[in-house]
């Protein structure tokens, strides 16, 4: 299949793939490669009102989520900022705002 975009990982999110239980990490970075050829809702979407995306995975009854967002130049890159575990439906307002801060810092290097 076809590869939609490249990925480029920073360091909160290296280290949230090591600070979490192996076989979530595994789930999480299947589900990355797996956006990366096919468009599916339940893995990876675009936050409302935001420039974020959130790659999701479910492993061991925990959800796990990476946010990153989109830099448009030679090639289309996605940069994670920072993952979290989520316990409620609803992405917290905060862990957004952390993203977009990042995400921010980001384009002004």
């Amino acid at each position: 299949m076809e590869i939609n975009f490249e990925v480029k990982y920073v360091v909160p999110a290296t280290e949230f793939i090591r600070s979490i239980d192996r076989k979530a990490a595994k789930k999480l970075l299947f589900n990355v490669s797996k956006a990366q050829q096919v468009r599916d809702p339940a893995i990876f979407k675009k936050l409302a009102g935001a420039d974020i995306w959130e790659f999701r995975a479910m492993a061991e009854g925990m959800q796990y989520r990476l946010f990153a967002f989109w830099v448009k130049e030679d090639n289309v890159f996605v940069i994670y900022t920072h993952g979290i575990f989520k316990k409620r439906q609803k992405t917290p307002v905060k862990e957004i705002e952390k993203a977009e801060k990042l995400r921010r810092k980001y384009f002004e290097l």
